[in-house]
């Protein structure tokens, strides 16, 4: 039977750290962006209390999850895990995400503080603030024995990371993060050091789909889109009516007031894709 909670009971704060693997989902706030769901696993995880579960994201070729939780208005976040031994069991921890990126105070500090131990491959590390738990039978989920964890990433990026060391710079993560991790499939912008690493090496990242429904072009972090053209057009045409009418000194005090309650509607997320 199905059952809800509003914080993470601490009756499943053991079974959750005897898994060996679990699922993220995340999806972009347009209507034609596309879900992503990611498989995570490994000693890279953790419950710190009842309102918070953290995992160690590590490289690879994609970086949507990021790019979600990153985007303005969004952060939402799923995670689920499955009993494959013992009782059925389902998980979901509902809630937003915060990313530390590898290289950032944030992450250094979350490391140390948590005595997380990294390795060459450790892109960031996601931080899930919970709003809702829920449980449910998984009466039809198969049995699975676990064998072992794979280390094929562990392995790739240690042997980057020693080229690197040893002079390469070609070889550096934040080269391969502009390449591959700069934008989500749909084009919202995802790591910020790949952003910067991008600029700065002149780095053409990865076309990450083909196809009439890849993106022509990539978006920039901060953005103007035709809903934000039509709300400036729109303000100054209220501005210019009560110039009009009232005159220039009374337009000034109106004008002033409106950035304000303006600014936060300028800041939200477009919900039309480029």
């Amino acid at each position: 039977m199905g059952a809800f909670y509003e914080t993470i009971p601490q009756s499943l704060f053991k079974w959750i750290l005897e898994q060996h693997m679990f699922w993220v989902s995340t999806a972009p706030l347009s209507a034609s962006g596309h879900i992503n769901i990611s498989p995570k696993g490994g000693d890279y995880f953790g419950v710190l209390d009842e309102r918070t579960f953290w995992y160690m994201d590590l490289t690879g070729s994609g970086s949507e999850t990021i790019a979600h939780l990153y985007e303005p208005g969004n952060g939402r976040i799923t995670v689920l895990f499955n009993a494959f031994q013992g009782p059925p069991r389902i998980l979901r921890l509902f809630g937003h995400g915060r990313v530390l990126e590898n290289g950032t105070s944030d992450f250094d500090e979350f490391v140390k503080k948590n005595d997380v131990k990294t390795i060459p491959g450790s892109r960031a590390i996601v931080l899930v603030n919970v709003h809702q738990v829920g449980t449910s039978c998984g009466y039809s989920v198969p049995y699975y024995e676990y064998k072992e964890h794979r280390r094929i990433l562990n392995q790739v990026f240690e042997r980057k990371d020693e080229k690197f060391k040893q002079g390469d710079e070609t070889e550096s993560m934040p080269r391969y993060w502009a390449l591959k991790n700069s934008w989500s499939m749909d084009g919202l912008p995802a790591l910020h050091v790949a952003q910067k690493a991008r600029k700065e090496h002149q780095i053409e990242p990865l076309k990450k789909m083909v196809g009439p429904l890849a993106p022509t072009h990539y978006q920039n972090a901060h953005r103007f889109g035709l809903e934000h053209v039509l709300l400036a057009v729109f303000l100054t045409a209220i501005i210019t009516a009560f110039m009009t009418t009232y005159g220039l000194d009374t337009a000034r005090v109106i004008a002033t007031s409106i950035p304000a309650n303006a600014s936060r509607r300028m800041q939200g997320p477009l919900r039309t894709m480029i």
